[in-house]
């Protein structure tokens, strides 16, 4: 699917020079804001947004896994627009999903050290898909086979299917963000806070 939406030319694409820091939650949540002011919901046209973070400090997927929420709660805690409606702000929920600019995202993590060959990227970064995108495609009639093309891509890549994959709904999206598989009772370190 990154290869296509490259293809097509349809990546909005940004750099930043640190990694879990508030500064970067700044400019990332006015980035995804300019990007939702000029995306297009009345076409069929996908455009995925892409951070990239200038930081060789991530060397491990651990590592990775705190550094990407970290950024994940600093961008929250600077956003001011209110959660998606459509999902929940719970990442113990099957139906969280994260959101920016009032706007549901699924995250991929990506970086150099994953043990997902899909998921390794030469820098740390963090690929944000809009949850609206996905359900074009069920509207469209195609989300399965997509979403199967991907998961047979990842079959004749690595040998099985991330085990961590679930469509949404059926578990918390949380648990994929980082790619790595999680152990039995991880707790996701990021909590909601627009109710105070």
């Amino acid at each position: 699917m990154a290869r296509g939406m490259f293809s097509r030319d349809k990546v909005d694409f940004h750099v930043y020079p640190e990694f879990g820091t508030v500064d970067t939650a700044r400019l990332i949540v006015r980035d995804v804001k300019k990007y939702l002011q000029g995306y297009d919901f009345t076409a069929q046209n996908f455009q995925t947004f892409i951070a990239v973070f200038d930081d060789d400090d991530v060397t491990s997927e651990e590592i990775f896994e705190k550094k990407l929420w970290r950024q994940l709660q600093l961008i929250h805690d600077v956003d001011k627009a209110p959660w998606d409606p459509t999902v929940s702000h719970d990442p113990n929920d099957d139906d969280f999903s994260f959101s920016i600019g009032g706007r549901a995202f699924y995250i991929v993590g990506l970086h150099p050290y994953s043990s997902r060959q899909a998921r390794q990227s030469p820098y740390p970064a963090m690929t944000l898909n809009l949850h609206y995108q996905f359900e074009k495609l069920r509207e469209l009639g195609i989300f399965t086979k997509v979403r199967d093309k991907i998961r047979k891509r990842d079959i004749s890549l690595q040998g099985d299917i991330n085990p961590m994959l679930k469509d949404f709904g059926e578990e918390s999206e949380a648990l994929q963000y980082g790619g790595r598989q999680l152990e039995s009772g991880w707790q996701c370190p990021f909590t909601y806070n627009k109710d105070r």
